[in-house]
């Protein structure tokens, strides 16, 4: 430990109750703390989202695998069993974050992904189109909160400049990597059983997310208070970093005049445009791009395999992305350049008649729009204080195409938009710093305080 004293800090735990501490100027400290949440806790919730989007977005796998062939289904459909899943979904995302504060998120958590697996696994015995939607509805209704409910978790461990924040939402390009090669491997065991192929895509990926979801009662820590890998000492300094960066968890109750305040936020609906927009743009990926693929002219099997790379480089680019905009603290940057990107790959496979550059295009809109999700998450939970604040004829897809194509232009414009509105703010709080202290301040504005700067 270094014997220079910087501040004296007031700490409040997750379970609320508060110890007063010093914190010093130690960089041994500083990189074993983040180090040991690197090891202990972001691998696990990677895996949480790994295996959320997996199961909900598999059944595109499925389909080109025979899913809709065997249970009868038209192309209209198989778009309402998707859309199935998010009426739920989205229902149950703020009462389920409303449940994670109240019951822990190291027990929440887990009974959600272990249930989820369950119905996830039960998709691979459904004979009937009623009943795949179904189970479509309640794996919406149990992966509903799982989202939100980790972007909360994560800021229980890490400052909001963290980059592990944009890392876990990668986890979504590595699951449609993944499940490409998993479901070209899988569906070999067309017959085993007595099952076609496709449902042992849902079986043995829903068994193992049980697994996963019952270990991770024993291995994901409720706070960094009850972290068992940290010492008392490590979990006073996380404590005073999180209060440090106004994310720590000393804030106010729940309150409604809370969720009110955050809907009179510029940034709150700029944001919340952009991301519908990208939500559409990447779940219409997700689901069709194996359809896309076979479009082109290639079999089932191999659809499976070329669907991998696309997804692939999409991770390697939103690490690289989440490691840039975390450095530069620039994700309104990367949000923009992303969403071209999803406008040039949408143009090159709206213009060309050529099979390998519409398959090249998704080499570039794959990865802006599995870029765009995780940056505008960490952008957004950087930016409120406090937290309770149709398918055409393949292979052309023309107006599926066009609707993206516009989608992708407007989400950089808001992007645009508000990156702008953050940086005026920024520059009129810098003013107000000039005249006052903060003690003059009054209390309670959140980030509408003179000393809460944006993140841009």
């Amino acid at each position: 430990m270094s014997s220079e004293d910087l501040e004296t800090k007031d700490a409040t735990s997750s379970v609320g109750s508060s110890n007063e501490f010093r914190i010093v100027e130690d960089p041994a400290m500083e990189k074993r703390v983040w180090r040991k949440i690197d090891m202990y806790v972001l691998p696990i919730v990677a895996m949480f989202y790994l295996l959320s989007f997996l199961d909900r977005t598999n059944v595109s796998n499925a389909r080109v695998a025979g899913l809709q062939t065997d249970l009868k289904m038209t192309n209209k459909q198989y778009s309402i069993a998707l859309t199935v899943t998010y009426v739920p979904y989205i229902l149950a995302e703020l009462p389920s974050n409303l449940l994670l504060k109240a019951v822990g998120p190291n027990l929440m958590l887990p009974t959600m992904l272990t249930l989820w697996g369950v119905i996830t696994t039960l998709q691979g015995v459904v004979k009937t189109y009623s009943g795949l939607l179904a189970c479509r509805f309640f794996l919406g209704l149990l992966e509903g909160g799982v989202f939100p409910g980790l972007v909360l978790y994560l800021s229980y461990f890490y400052p909001r400049y963290q980059n592990e924040l944009s890392t876990f939402f990668s986890a979504a390009s590595v699951s449609g990597a993944f499940g490409g090669i998993l479901a070209y491997v899988i569906i070999r065991m067309n017959g085993v059983g007595n099952r076609p192929g496709w449902a042992w895509i849902f079986i043995l990926e829903g068994l193992f997310t049980v697994l996963f979801g019952l270990s991770s009662y024993f291995t994901l820590p409720g706070s960094v208070d009850k972290a068992w890998f940290f010492t008392q000492e490590e979990k006073n300094y996380v404590n005073a970093k999180l209060l440090e960066d106004n994310t720590g968890k000393d804030e106010e109750r729940f309150t409604w005049k809370e969720v009110i305040e955050a809907t009179k936020l510029p940034q709150v609906w700029f944001l919340a445009i952009t991301f519908f927009l990208d939500g559409v743009v990447l779940y219409s990926l997700a689901y069709f791009t194996p359809s896309i693929i076979v479009g082109l002219g290639y079999t089932a099997a191999k659809a499976q395999l070329m669907s991998v790379p696309p997804f692939a480089v999409a991770f390697v680019v939103a690490m690289i992305s989440a490691y840039v905009s975390d450095r530069y603290r620039c994700r309104g940057l990367i949000v923009i350049i992303s969403s071209v990107f999803c406008v040039i790959g949408f143009g090159m496979f709206l213009g060309s008649k050529s099979h390998h550059v519409q398959y090249g295009s998704l080499f570039l809109s794959i990865p802006g729009t599995y870029t765009t999700a995780p940056t505008l998450s960490a952008w957004g939970s950087n930016n409120a204080a406090p937290q309770t604040r149709s398918l055409s004829a393949a292979p052309r897809y023309t107006s599926a195409t066009i609707t993206l194509l516009v989608f992708s232009i407007v989400m950089a414009l808001f992007g645009g938009a508000n990156l702008y509105y953050l940086w005026s703010q920024n520059k009129k709080k810098a003013e107000i710093r000039k005249t006052m202290t903060h003690e003059q301040e009054k209390p309670g504005l959140g980030d509408r305080s003179a000393w809460y700067v944006y993140n841009l």
